[in-house]
């Protein structure tokens, strides 16, 4: 099993950056494609950015392509995700997953979730 706890979340104004984290749990963790995804209320949940269990591997929504960059550490157990050129419509709660078997954009693909954290972005 892996536990999951991001962090990085805030307030920024619109064109400011953030980096968020994503600690796992476990020694398994180098196994695991890792995504991120996003949440607004009354919206479902969306994929942002996946990586693969050896960080050669990257898939972004379109929505995000060139602005964010997901990386990971495995010695760290952690993941991230770079925010660059953040615009109010990035507003929302963002959630780290782990997936045995991929990190693509299908949420219910993935077996484990953070808790979440807020990115905020003011106009």
């Amino acid at each position: 099993q892996v536990q999951l706890v991001e962090s990085g979340g805030g307030l920024v104004q619109a064109g400011g950056s953030l980096r968020l984290s994503c600690v796992g749990s476990g020694r398994t963790f180098s196994r695991y494609g890792m995504g991120w995804f996003r949440q607004t209320p009354g919206k479902e949940r969306e994929f942002v950015a996946g990586i693969s269990a050896s960080g050669t591997s990257t898939r972004y929504a379109d929505s995000v392509k060139g602005r964010f960059t997901i990386s990971r550490d495995n010695a760290k157990n952690t993941v991230y995700l770079q925010m660059n050129s953040l615009k109010p419509e990035d507003t929302a709660v963002y959630y780290c997953a782990a997936d045995r078997t991929g990190w693509g954009p299908r949420r219910y693909e993935y077996d484990y979730w953070g808790q979440g954290t807020q990115v905020t972005v003011s106009s």
